[in-house]
């Protein structure tokens, strides 16, 4: 078991978020609509022995999301609330319908439970829509307009 106490001198080790892996039923169909979103595709590589392993970007972002066969055990459509930040809900509502993605109305939420709209004080963090890939993996859009203090790392 590990101490919480760092030694002197000794500041933490960078570490990224890089990838989440989804877990899909038909890696052609996931590929296609990962397309369709306008998503960059980093990769798409056979491993063979029924191991293939796709990557892709969502743009601007840090992180990727990768599917595949033989790289989880997960049920496909299980993951569920990967947040997607946005600058504009509307915007980004608009775009993935433009695409034909089935996006939820924008709703807030009011002591914890979902309602209809943005949120009535048009506070960062609030407003959200929502949308799932063909598997049902669940992605949600957040709208920041904001940024929560010592949210972004200066050192």
């Amino acid at each position: 078991m590990s101490s919480s106490r760092t030694p002197a001198g000794i500041g933490p080790v960078d570490m990224r978020l890089e990838v989440v892996t989804l877990p899909v039923a038909d890696v052609d169909r996931s590929k296609e609509f990962y397309q369709s979103l306008g998503w960059r595709l980093d990769a798409d590589l056979d491993f063979g022995d029924d191991v293939r392993g796709v990557q892709f970007t969502p743009p601007h972002s840090d992180a990727s999301i990768q599917f595949g066969q033989g790289i989880t055990a997960a049920e496909p459509g299980s993951a569920r609330r990967m947040e997607l930040i946005v600058s504009d809900i509307d915007a980004a509502r608009a775009d993935l319908v433009t695409r034909g993605v089935e996006v939820s109305p924008v709703f807030h939420l009011d002591g914890g439970q979902p309602d209809a709209g943005p949120d009535p004080q048009g506070r960062s963090y609030r407003t959200f829509a929502s949308f799932t890939d063909p598997d049902g993996n669940e992605f949600l859009l957040q709208e920041v307009t904001q940024r929560l203090p010592g949210r972004l790392w200066t050192d």
